[in-house]
């Protein structure tokens, strides 16, 4: 059944919160197929680098402590199940099933530290009856829902180019399971009322409830897998101004944040497209949207400010936060594919509004093993390996990390790096029911 609003959900969020409070109280009484399109050279329409400001490794630290006011949403990038990390979570289950939480616990503090977490969902659940099966044709098994919330994410955006890979039956068995596991979705629908709805989360903070809405669309489709013609509102598909309009309906019916994650842009590059900049700079323009959580290239793309926003004084983007768990890395793509980030968008709290006001991150990366007969050792926190001492679980070479350590920063360095994942800092968000 799908989380009622108001009734609490025990995770990982809920148990770390409730162990900084009991603290609080006693300070005071004391593979090479394993790709998702075949890369290609990067596009005339992409960008200029913004470059390295302030040199290799001269990166800003995130220094200003959580507040009470404040709370953060996290964002993260694609979770993309090829049949490698099929194939290890079924031998993490021990022949009962699936379990993917194993391969992605090295960096469950990235993600049930946030007050609210969302993932980029970039396959749809197998329908009753299909086998689990990775690239070309997506089916992740349905075990995987439960286990995204048992790491602490609390919804995700299902509109990409996959989402009808097992065309309707996997779109709607999709949202069927995460109702089941209590994930929020937002992107793709069942019924034209549905699609019509952001999915809300609300928050109790700053003495106050905080509604949070969140909105998904895709700027790209599979032609081989397109939604049914006589229901293309299974998936948005919108215009900047289109999006916009779905964002002022939001706040009218009450949300105090707006979030949009969008599937743009062109795989394999590190910059946003031409195409990418003028839907995002848009957006910013409409003055409705808080923050755009942005997908699809694989790879990390920059952080920035732009001008406009809801406040007048800027509206974040992340071009693209690159891979979560994917079986993607130099071995079949490039090597930035192998690294994602993990965003933070920063909302402060006031008595009559709510507005996101900083953005920040921390990078991530996979250990899929040097081939398709090794097993898939999940995703860790690249600062740590490359900072700290490499885990001997972990079978990446000192040189790989600090490679793509280094390229991560060359394209991030200019926005603010984290020096470690935030901490909750009130209960786990309720999570609205879309169609209620």
């Amino acid at each position: 059944m799908s989380e009622v609003k108001g009734a609490p959900r025990l995770g990982p969020k809920r148990y770390l919160w409730a162990l900084i409070t009991a603290l609080s109280l006693t300070a005071c009484v004391e593979g090479p197929d394993e790709h998702d399109d075949a890369p290609t050279e990067p596009g005339d329409e992409a960008t200029e680098s913004p470059g390295n400001a302030g040199g290799e490794g001269d990166v800003p630290e995130a220094a200003a402590p959580q507040q009470d006011d404040q709370f953060t949403i996290a964002g993260s990038g694609d979770v993309l199940i090829h049949d490698n990390v099929i194939d290890e979570a079924a031998v993490l289950a021990e022949g009962d099933g699936y379990t993917f939480a194993p391969l992605m616990s090295a960096v469950e503090d990235l993600i049930s530290g946030a007050d609210l977490a969302l993932c980029g969902l970039e396959v749809p659940i197998a329908p009753e009856g299909v086998e689990p099966v990775g690239y070309p044709v997506f089916a992740a098994p349905p075990e995987l829902a439960a286990d995204l919330t048992s790491v602490g994410f609390d919804g995700c955006s299902t509109a990409n180019n996959h989402s009808f890979d097992q065309g309707v039956a996997g779109q709607e068995r999709t949202l069927e399971v995460f109702d089941e596991a209590g994930l929020g979705h937002a992107g793709t629908a069942r019924t034209e009322e549905e699609a019509g709805q952001p999915q809300i989360f609300t928050l109790e903070r700053g003495d106050r409830e905080v509604t949070v809405a969140h909105l998904a669309t895709t700027m790209i489709h599979n032609h081989a897998f397109p939604p049914p013609e006589d229901e293309l509102w299974r998936i948005t598909d919108v215009t900047a101004v289109e999006l916009t309009e779905r964002a002022a309906q939001a706040r009218e019916d009450g949300a105090d944040v707006v979030i949009a994650s969008v599937h743009w842009g062109e795989e394999y590059v590190h910059e946003p497209t031409v195409e990418q900049r003028n839907y995002g700079e848009q957006l910013a323009g409409g003055g409705e949207i808080d923050a755009v959580f942005g997908s699809h290239s694989h790879t990390p793309q920059p952080v920035e400010q732009l001008a406009g926003g809801p406040q007048g004084d800027g509206m974040w983007v992340v071009w693209s936060m690159g891979n979560f768990l994917s079986n993607q890395d130099e071995a079949c793509c490039i090597v930035e594919t192998a690294s994602g980030v993990v965003v933070y968008a920063t909302v402060e709290v006031s008595e009559d509004d709510a507005a996101v006001v900083a953005m920040d991150w921390l990078p991530v990366t996979v250990d899929r093993g040097p081939t398709d007969d090794e097993p898939h050792r999940g995703i860790w926190p690249l600062r740590t390996l490359a900072e700290d001492e490499i885990p001997e679980s972990v079978e990446l070479s000192e040189q790989t990390v600090q490679d793509r350590w280094e390229r991560v920063l060359d394209v991030m360095t200019e926005e603010t790096l984290r020096d470690e994942p935030p901490s909750p800092t009130g209960p786990d968000p309720d999570i609205v029911p879309r169609g209620d």
